[in-house]
């Protein structure tokens, strides 16, 4: 199995990443979304995007996409924010881990989280809930876009996640993203190294290396 190359954004923390979407007006920093374990939360890759919706009168299939997932994508699953059924369990996670798949985002439940847990197989989404999603939900678009926690996720699009929880970054913003990530993380590193060493109190260093406008669009850092 081939592991994709680190990508550089995977070295910052989704604090950071959210600091710099929001500095540069973007979206990207998905609400309510959790781990299920701090120790595996740490994941990145690019999505793959699968959209759920209420099954019908004839309830179509849950899904047997993970067939065409590549090694190091992210699954990424919009079941509406829905917590009365899950879509992802024991089966997927088995097979996802097994096959090399970066991680799991559902906007919506889990269940089997035992396994994901004894795997370190990392999951965010909106909590665990043991009824199945089957005739309940089917899938309706895979590789479509979809929304997670408020953000709209287009197949390709750079996913990270770590304890904090899950921010996704455009494709075609990467690089700015990065830099500007690269800025405020520098200007976090030098605040702390200025108090640290006895230089300058907290908000002395705030103010020299400009921490109250680190996220603002229209300021220079």
């Amino acid at each position: 199995m081939t592991t994709p190359p680190t990508h550089p954004l995977a070295g910052f923390s989704t604090a950071t990443v959210s600091d710099a979407l929001d500095r540069l007006g973007l979206p990207g920093s998905a609400y309510g979304l959790r781990p299920l374990s701090d120790s595996s939360a740490r994941f990145w890759g690019r999505a793959f995007t699968v959209r759920y919706v209420t099954a019908g009168a004839s309830p179509g299939t849950v899904g047997d996409y993970l067939d065409d997932v590549s090694p190091g994508d992210v699954v990424v699953l919009d079941n509406a924010g829905r917590t009365d059924c899950t879509v992802w369990g024991d089966i997927l996670t088995t097979i996802a881990a097994d096959r090399g798949v970066a991680g799991t985002v559902i906007d919506g439940v889990c269940r089997d989280v035992a396994r994901a847990l004894q795997l370190g197989y990392p999951i965010h989404s909106r909590g665990r809930f043991m009824r199945t999603g089957k005739d309940r939900v089917e899938v309706s678009d895979v590789g479509g876009p979809v929304s997670i926690g408020g953000v709209q996720v287009k197949a390709g699009d750079l996913v990270l996640g770590d304890p904090d929880g899950v921010v996704v970054v455009p494709s075609d913003v990467e690089d700015t993203v990065l830099g500007t990530a690269t800025l405020i993380a520098a200007g976090e590193e030098a605040i702390l190294a200025d108090v640290l060493a006895g230089k300058s109190t907290l908000a002395q260093a705030r103010v020299r290396h400009g921490y109250h406008h680190m996220q603002r669009p229209d300021e220079r850092m």
